[in-house]
């Protein structure tokens, strides 16, 4: 008698697997091919294109489901001081992708970066909020305009990724310096951003959960 056949996955969960295996892949490879990623999902080629009709397609999903995500965690940011909460956005953006920050990179900086931004405008409006309340309060810099400041500060953290990629900076270092290039952007001085962040505990790095 033939031993019993294991139940077999579902659509949801096959491609909740594809996508996970795919994020993994392309920040091992950033042209990882669709057979290394359905055999990290342990899936054949055909499944994936039961569900993604090409590689594109797939990298779309992969990297909109990421910025969605991104931006559902920086949702609930919150700081009285409108320089504290920006540096937060920062750890907190660094936080979710500096373990995938190869395939992060692509999606700011490739072919889908429109995408990818649109999935993140929640989150940039969040941030034009904050920054509209520093300037208000004097505590960010004013010989800008709302919009270039917010715009300045997203760059900063972009840059920060594209160093961390190339370097292969600690989480650590990348944790710290994401936070200074942001409030550099914003107009602090260097001695006052370092000032900031080492003396504000909520901006501390969290330690991983095992």
């Amino acid at each position: 008698m033939s031993a019993p056949r294991a139940p077999r996955r579902d659509a949801a969960e096959n491609r909740e697997a594809i996508l996970s295996a795919a994020a993994a892949a392309l920040n091992d490879d950033i042209d990882a091919s669709l057979e290394t990623i359905a055999a990290r999902a342990g899936l054949s080629r055909r499944a994936i294109y039961g569900h993604f009709a090409t590689r594109d397609d797939l990298l779309v999903d992969v990297f909109t489901r990421g910025a969605v995500r991104l931006a559902s965690l920086l949702e609930p940011v919150s700081h009285p001081d409108a320089r504290v909460e920006i540096a937060l956005y920062g750890a907190t953006l660094w936080d979710e992708v500096e373990h995938v920050r190869v395939s992060a990179q692509l999606a700011v900086r490739g072919p889908h970066r429109d995408r990818v931004a649109e999935a993140l405008e929640p989150a940039r409006e969040r941030l034009r909020r904050t920054v509209a309340r520093g300037i208000a309060q004097q505590q960010l810099r004013t010989d800008m305009d709302l919009d270039t400041v917010a715009r300045l500060i997203e760059n900063a953290a972009v840059s920060v990724l594209d160093e961390a990629t190339r370097t292969g900076m600690s989480r650590a270092a990348g944790h710290r310096l994401v936070m200074l290039a942001g409030l550099s952007a914003a107009g602090l001085g260097w001695r006052e951003a370092d000032a900031l962040v080492a003396g504000t505990p909520e901006l501390a790095l969290q330690e991983v959960s095992a």
